[in-house]
């Protein structure tokens, strides 16, 4: 009878494994290197199975044959066995069980060792067990089996592998097969799906589960392994190679059952000197890898425990089926036939193994030594320090920064909130029982030094002389009387009561016009400390009011960062770009903000670090924002808003003249008898190249007018001779006594000298540099050509085309509105609009013809201009946005000009909002318009009534020389439009 041998010798007898056929239980378990054995696959019920008593050795019936006490050992088995240091003769007690797994010749001797066995099994029955159960039929007859994918590398005869079956009914097949005594199936390995992600593998697991049928087949390769069903718990199914096999074709799809080949090793020459010589390389390289790890020897014990003596191609499958190898490789060695070949490739395999293992030794030694290193330094530092706190030389780190941070609240322990200084207190305790090598400590640590450095209490001496105040305002700024005279109103109040309160004030206007700069002239006026920081784009609500100190990295908010920063309690705090704020998933700054501007709130301010409230009611803080409008009104409601609209062509020349010019003049290292720079060009260059609202482009432009005097100042050799440079001012004293000694003796020698023999006085030539004129002519050559022309485009308004006023966030601007005749025929009156207009000027061209509409029906009944022409309004520079309620009287007097034929006086502007019944409703801007209009030589404004108030507050300057008309009904624009009314308002 043929039975099938994997030569799986029992120690069933032997004291050593009384649990089983393995030597340890732990040995087995930690079988799990390289996806072999994986720990976490073992069930509770294959380690019992492995555990438990020989209860059923006597039922290996012929598979089992009993083996003399003086077996022979095999040479590459001894050769094992020097290397693990592990002899099975020692653990033997007389006899050795075999589980047969490839075909043999000794059927007779089988079926009397099986005899035998079941003699013998019954005094061992509680003894030892082994994990083969016996079948029924033997697996050469199973010549069909269900088929098992295998995700990750295939499985070799003698192993163990987990597999997790998810499909209800593959698992039920298994299961019944159990019970049949039938417990075979075939395991093979997946083939890689080309359109799947490699990377995702809970994706592949799920394709896999997926598969069913012919599907399934083509993905599986042909060789695999039949595997015996050790156990089954839940969807683990353990199971255990056996040897190879082949698929022959599909027998049923669900679940897929297949007709297999089984497979034998091409025959061999045993005594072949290649085989052996590649067999005991494969060994020796073995025997390098095992000095490096004790894992591969547990695998050595176990396998031959498991299947018997090493052979040829049994060490083949060894070697491949431990090592690191992939899938593929893995999967090459299983399908390789030729017992020679399947050593090369094993070795091979191994060879790589080994040099993985040297990196490995390499990188854990590097490591080791980098960590005792360390830990030697660690402890020889704190042996230091022991001996010099011994010694009396330095106290430890602890007490060393409890009294650094006692020693800051010493001087204002008085001042300091009690709240304040009782959660110090309870922090310095918590400080002296934490370790120094605790996380928690550098976070106490840190928090101690935040609550010490805070000036608790400490106040600037303000200055409340109101004079001073008045000439540092002046000495920094010309013009902005109204921000002047409210600095000094808050100067006076602190006057007469003797201290100040903080106060929120709002800067708002174009860019360039000074907002920055008057808040550090305001600080020097009121003699306090200056804090800038700007909230342009910010969007954490944590840079206002700090971290939580859980988290790693945690700082205090901006405004505990200005207290350390400045050191007093009661700075001047700007906040710049408080209208550019953002807003994102960490919370919205503008509403954090509220606590820290409103006066009723801040003297209570919570920082989420420091977690202890602040006092910054002393604080004063200003503001600077372009467009009010984008701040949120709760924020606006608690600010006072000062408007800055900019600055007239008088107060720009002043501004160059008397701070801009001498500033450049300074930085470029001019001085002011080199160069002049004439009122004209001053003039010209702000109409023709800085007409925005502010200075900053002014100034650039006179900064690189300078640069440019500067080249060629060098280039004309008008280099001052380097003076001797002294160390101390003694030292420049004797310096200068050498040098007048030293030339009153050339001086006598030359005295002598001349007369005795007159000679030639030799002097340094002074070249001539003439003085360097700016002037209109020139200009050019300095700053390029001009960049704006005049924005009166007209001498004469045409017929249709009349000019207003807007506002824009650079300042005030003029425009015109232009009106023609698209076509003309009974019925076809209409009105396009274009010029990029934003909705709300849209609609007022809409009402402003329906108005136009109805004054003409008033003025002119007889005249059918609107019902029977389609109009084209247009407003010029179209690549510019615009949209505004202030246009509606300019498009209605284009409108009407165009009707009536009669062009708008030529030096007229006007702005205002129309209502359906006529009525001019009142508009903002009125000072950057007014600018506006004297830049563009406008004399004839009509504004608002509702505005006269706005104009009767700017100063007299900016209303000099112009004809203001304040109107509240359209009746009074036609009129001066049309009727070139002299009258003034």
């Amino acid at each position: 009878m043929k039975g099938f041998d994997t030569n799986l010798r029992l120690q069933a007898s032997s004291p050593e494994f009384s649990n089983g056929f393995l030597p340890k239980r732990q040995n087995f378990i930690k079988l799990n290197r390289r996806n072999c054995y994986p720990r976490s696959s073992f069930s509770p019920t294959m380690l019992k199975l492995f555990t438990s008593s020989a209860s059923r050795v006597h039922h290996l019936t012929p598979a089992i044959r009993v083996v003399g006490s003086s077996p022979v050992e095999s040479p590459l088995f001894k050769a094992l066995s020097q290397i693990t240091g592990w002899n099975r003769r020692s653990t033997s007690l007389g006899h050795r069980a075999f589980f047969c797994s490839e075909p043999t010749d000794g059927e007779a001797a089988a079926e009397a060792e099986a005899k035998a066995v079941e003699s013998d099994s019954e005094v061992s029955d509680s003894k030892s067990s082994s994990a083969i159960v016996p079948t029924n039929p033997r697996p050469e007859d199973c010549l069909t089996v269900l088929a098992l994918p295998v995700p990750h590398r295939p499985l070799f005869p003698g192993f163990y592998m987990p597999i997790y079956v998810k499909d209800p009914k593959v698992l039920a097949a298994l299961q019944e097969s159990r019970r049949r005594q039938a417990p075979y199936a075939g395991a093979f390995l997946l083939k890689d799906d080309p359109s799947a992600d490699s990377s995702s593998s809970t994706d592949a697991e799920k394709n896999i589960n997926e598969l069913k049928g012919k599907e399934l087949l083509n993905r599986l390769h042909e060789v695999g392994t039949l595997a015996q069903i050790s156990s089954i718990q839940g969807d683990q199914v353990i199971l255990v190679g056996h040897r190879r096999l082949r698929i022959k074709e599909m027998v049923s799809e669900e679940p897929l059952t297949v007709k297999v080949d089984h497979l034998k090793d091409n025959p061999f020459d045993m005594d072949d000197d290649v085989v052996k010589a590649t067999s005991f390389e494969v060994i020796s390289t073995l025997r390098d890898v095992l000095k490096t790890s004790s894992l591969w020897r547990d695998h050595v014990q176990t396998y031959t425990q498991h299947i018997g003596d090493f052979t040829y191609p049994r060490l083949a499958d060894f070697g491949a089926a431990i090592c690191g190898a992939n899938r593929h490789q893995a999967q090459e060695v299983l399908e390789e036939l030729d017992v020679h070949k399947r050593l090369r490739l094993t070795l091979e395999l191994m060879k790589k193994e080994m040099e993985i293992s040297k990196i490995q030794e390499t990188i854990a030694k590097a490591i080791e030594e980098k960590i005792s290193g360390e830990q030697r330094r660690y402890l020889l530092n704190e042996q230091l320090k022991a001996i010099k706190k011994e010694l009396g030389v330095e106290t430890d780190d602890k007490s060393a920064l409890s009294a650094k941070f006692k020693e800051r609240i010493e001087p204002n322990k008085e001042k300091i909130p009690a709240h304040v200084l009782q959660v110090i207190e309870e922090e310095l305790t918590k400080l002296q029982l934490l370790e120094a090598s605790s996380s928690e400590f550098n976070v106490t640590r840190n928090y101690l030094d935040w609550l010490t450095i805070l000036p608790w209490g400490n106040y600037s001496n303000e200055n409340f002389d109101v004079a001073r105040a008045q000439t540092i305002l002046d000495e920094d700024h010309y013009g902005l009387s109204d921000v002047k005279e409210r600095i000094l109103e808050f100067i006076a109040v602190g006057r007469l009561r003797g201290t100040s309160q903080g106060k929120i004030i709002c800067l708002s206007g174009p860019p360039g016009v000074g907002k920055t700069s008057i808040g550090r002239s305001i600080a020097r006026a009121l003699n306090r400390k200056f804090f800038r920081f700007s909230v342009g784009g910010l969007a954490d609500v944590a840079e206002i009011k700090g971290h939580r100190r859980t988290y790693v990295g945690a700082m205090p908010g901006k405004m505990v960062q200005c207290l350390k920063s400045v050191g007093t309690a009661n700075p001047l705090v700007l906040i710049d770009e408080i209208d550019k704020l953002g807003r994102g998933h960490a919370g919205d700054p503008a509403s954090a903000l509220l606590e820290l501007l409103d006066p009723e709130q801040n003297a209570n301010f919570l920082d989420h670090y420091l977690d202890v409230t602040i006092d910054l009611s002393k604080v004063l803080f200003v503001c600077t924002a372009n467009v009010i409008d984008m701040i949120p009104n709760p924020l606006l409601d608690r600010m006072e808003v000062i408007s800055i609209a900019g600055y007239i062509t008088d107060e720009k020349v002043h501004i160059a003249r008397d701070y801009l010019e001498k500033t450049a003049r300074g930085d470029c290292g001019v001085k002011p008898e080199q160069v002049e720079v004439s009122d004209a060009a001053l003039l010209s260059l702000i109409e023709n190249y800085c007409r925005e609202a502010g200075v900053r482009n002014l100034q650039k432009q006179i900064e690189k007018i300078y640069r440019k005097i500067a080249l060629k100042l060098v280039r004309e050799g008008a280099v001052p001779e380097e003076p001797a440079v002294a160390s101390d001012p003694e030292e420049a004293e004797i310096v200068a006594d050498v040098g007048e000694s030293l030339e009153n003796h050339t001086v006598e020698e030359n005295t002598v000298s001349s007369v005795e023999e007159p000679k030639e006085e030799t002097q340094p030539k002074k070249i001539a540099i003439e003085k360097v004129m700016i002037d209109e002519s020139n200009l050019a050559d300095y700053v390029g050509k001009p960049v704006f022309h005049a924005e009166k485009l007209y001498e004469q308004t045409p017929v249709g085309v009349v000019m207003g006023l807007a506002w824009t966030s650079m300042g005030g601007s003029t425009l015109y509105i232009e009106t023609t005749v698209v076509e003309e025929g009974e019925g076809k009156g209409g009105l396009n609009i274009t010029g990029q207009l934003g909705d709300v000027m849209k609609e007022s061209a809409q009402i402003a013809h329906t108005v136009a509409r109805k004054i003409m029906l008033e003025k002119e009944p007889e005249n059918q201009f609107f019902a029977n022409s389609k109009l084209h309004l247009h407003v010029p520079a179209g690549a510019t946005p615009k949209d505004g309620p202030s246009a509606g009287c300019t498009m209605i007097t284009s409108l009407l000009s165009l009707a009536t034929k009669k062009p708008v006086r030529k030096d007229l502007a006007m702005t205002g909002e129309v209502t359906l019944t006529g009525r001019i409703l009142p508009i903002g801007g009125v000072k950057e318009k007014t600018i506006a209009a004297r830049r563009s030589q406008i004399k004839t404004i009509i504004f608002p009534e509702a505005n006269r108030r706005d104009f009767d507050e700017l100063a007299e300057n900016v209303k000099e020389g112009l004809n203001v008309h304040f109107v509240d009904d359209y009746g009074k624009i036609f009129e001066l439009a049309f009727g070139y009314d002299k009258q003034e308002d």
